[in-house]
């Protein structure tokens, strides 16, 4: 440490001193079990809502559904805890309230379609496609692909609500969404922000 002529003082002794004082003090107000700012206890999370987000719909049971999540692949860990963040733009939009209502009740219209289809075996997208425009939807909103020899994908962009599907020889699927958040328009968009 360095002396200051005159003084008889070493320079560092002050400033340990004052670092030792402001540790026995402690920086601010906030203690143990305290939100910052919040001045009091720690506040436990609000209790959720007795009543469910989005009522039923018209023939739904009370009970929730599960939402739909992502068209694209499951995130991968190990590709490092950006994925989510990097892809969210390819993570379709919940439908709620009347759309919502709207949307399931269009995804049964769809079923009940495709259904005799499936039934048939008729699994070509041209059938498909005339089905689902038979509903009345426009067939340039209308995306069908083939998915091996029994299968087939669907994508009806019914702008604000979306319908994504597929059959097979086990099953008809459709289900309702709400396009994407940077993307308009019912494909799961290619680029991100």
């Amino acid at each position: 440490m360095k002396m200051i002529k005159g003084a008889g003082i070493r320079v560092g002794v002050p400033a340990a001193v004052a670092a030792i004082a402001v540790l026995v003090a402690g920086c601010g107000t906030q203690r143990a079990g305290e939100v910052a700012g919040g001045g009091g206890p720690a506040r436990t999370a609000a209790a959720a809502p007795s009543t469910p987000l989005d009522p039923p719909c018209p023939g739904e049971t009370p009970t929730p559904t599960p939402t739909r999540t992502s068209t694209g692949s499951a995130p991968n860990p190990a590709l490092g805890d950006h994925y989510a963040e990097n892809n969210g733009f390819k993570v379709p939009l919940p439908l709620h309230g009347q759309h919502r209502c709207d949307g399931l009740a269009a995804a049964a219209r769809i079923k009940s379609a495709l259904e005799p289809l499936r039934q048939r075996g008729d699994f070509t997208p041209e059938s498909s496609r005339n089905a689902l425009t038979a509903l009345g939807y426009a067939a340039a909103k209308v995306q069908v692909y083939q998915n091996g020899s029994t299968g087939i994908s669907f994508l009806v962009d019914a702008s604000p609500l979306c319908l994504e599907g597929r059959m097979d020889t086990a099953v008809t699927k459709a289900e309702p969404f709400g396009g994407y958040p940077d993307h308009t328009g019912c494909d799961v968009p290619r680029g991100g922000h």
